[in-house]
């Protein structure tokens, strides 16, 4: 999966968790009690609401329904504007072309690519191999 994939689906995941948890504390439920009438447990449920967890479709339609909310309103794709979590950070302006092309493919490496990208960089700055390097 690319890392930018990632962290959108990332961002997804914590804002429909922030979503739905406002939904059910506004239903003055437990989570016991969403997960009861959802069928799940109520650590797979706790995961979802922290962000750490993303719901399947079937699994969000069960949520919007025991929660009394619409799943447009919980995604947040009723407004004109692009959801937040959909937005990706916008480049600054001291970004030169070939660090914007280079940030786009760091983004698609996965965590041990990324770790050998950076032992490999910081040795172009430090090549004695001091202290620095490290």
């Amino acid at each position: 999966m690319k890392k930018s994939t990632h962290l959108t689906k990332k961002k997804l995941t914590v804002h429909l968790g922030a979503a739905l948890r406002e939904a059910r504390l506004k239903a003055e439920l437990t989570q016991a009690d969403v997960a009861e009438r959802v069928g799940v447990a109520t650590e797979v449920y706790g995961r979802v609401e922290r962000g750490n967890l993303t719901s399947s479709v079937p699994s969000l339609r069960r949520l919007c329904v025991a929660l009394r909310v619409d799943a447009n309103a919980v995604l947040n794709l009723n407004g004109r504007e692009a959801a937040a979590w959909l937005k990706e950070p916008e480049p600054t302006s001291e970004e030169s072309p070939r660090l914007r092309r280079l940030l786009r493919t760091l983004r698609q490496m996965d965590d041990k690519q990324l770790t050998a990208v950076g032992f490999m960089a910081r040795s172009l700055l430090h090549p004695t191999g001091g202290p620095e390097a490290q």
